[in-house]
């Protein structure tokens, strides 16, 4: 599956946005957890090379899936929130619920950097790994680094 091309610029424009929104309901430990991790996003756009600032943009945004679940369900209130505090609930809710597909689109680019498969399951895709251990159905013999060892005087050691 080809995912379409999306800006990291503009995956970070719109969660800076919805959190900035969401601040006006919940504060505390909400933004601050967002923003740090919008900040390592800052550092990938940055850094266009690195497989670390892209991968802990990734892991911070998986992060931020179950922490603003726990703050969400901790800190909303069914009554007593104004329009306003409501629409900042609201905008909190759509990052919530655009984080997911966010995390897809910076894995991709985090492989298109360069970087491995981080879980190893066959429904994701064939693993490029590449291992210095030959297959067994391979159709190339295995070179022997000690076979020619017993022709020049290095015979079997007895213990």
């Amino acid at each position: 599956m080809e995912l379409p091309t999306v800006n990291l610029k503009m995956i970070l424009l719109v969660h800076w946005l919805l959190t900035t929104w969401g601040c006006i309901a919940f504060g505390g430990p909400y933004p601050w957890a967002n923003f740090t991790i919008l900040a390592l996003g800052v550092w990938a756009v940055a850094q266009r090379d690195s497989i670390d600032a892209i991968s802990l943009f990734l892991g911070g945004l998986v992060a931020t899936i179950f922490l603003d679940i726990v703050h969400i369900s901790i800190f909303y209130q069914r009554t007593g929130f104004s329009d306003t505090e409501r629409f900042g609930a609201g905008m909190a809710i759509l990052s919530l619920l655009l984080k997911p597909l966010s995390c897809c689109f910076v894995y991709h680019m985090y492989r298109q950097r360069g970087g491995e498969l981080l879980l190893h399951i066959g429904f994701l895709g064939p693993s490029q790994e590449r291992s210095d251990y030959q297959t067994i159905d391979s159709p190339e013999a295995p070179a022997d680094p000690f076979g020619g060892l017993e022709g020049r005087g290095h015979g079997p050691q007895g213990y």
